[in-house]
């Protein structure tokens, strides 16, 4: 857990883009890491679209913003690996923020948290080859496929994949 924290930090601290919830500062209080992160005043994007579908304008709008921010994190050689509604905040004007690094990586060097066949994510946005665990496939297209379920989200207000268990959506 300690690690995976740290990764966060250290992945989400380098990026400095306005579409990225920055990462303020970083430190050790009696023995328990922290790290502050800008507050982003308004929802998540899944608590709007809890309500309804967005307007196809809107969500590509969105989507578009994420990905600028995601290149971002692609141009630093990061995959956030974990892209879903949960995932991106909006403000109170609905710009959208990436934010939750935990299971990002460096593109150029191999984890050691994650072992080969490990799936890590959220099953209802993982592309093909990050349900079967191909870490050496895992890559800056695996993010843009999780950007494509995300759009599929907003206009249709569900995942493109739900089964009964984590494990029967991963199988769709």
């Amino acid at each position: 857990e300690i690690e995976r924290f740290q990764r966060e930090v250290q992945a989400a601290a380098q990026l400095d883009h306005p579409g990225i919830v920055p990462v303020y500062e970083v430190g050790v209080v009696h023995g328990t890491p922290f790290f502050s992160m800008k507050l982003i005043e308004g929802i998540s994007l899944a608590a709007k679209l809890a309500s309804s579908p967005m307007d196809q304008r809107e969500a590509a709008k969105l989507v578009r913003r994420a990905a600028e921010a995601l290149q971002c994190a692609h141009d630093h050689r990061i995959i956030h690996r974990d892209i879903k509604p949960a995932n991106i905040l909006l403000d109170d004007t609905g710009n959208p923020y990436i934010t939750d690094f935990g299971l990002a990586r460096r593109i150029d060097t191999a984890s050691e948290l994650t072992s080969e066949g490990q799936a890590v994510g959220t099953p209802s946005f993982m592309p093909p080859e990050q349900v079967l665990g191909s870490r050496s496939l895992i890559g800056e297209l695996s993010d843009v496929y999780a950007l494509g379920a995300l759009l599929y989200s907003c206009l249709t207000g569900r995942p493109p994949f739900q089964g009964a268990s984590p494990m029967a959506t991963m199988l769709q």
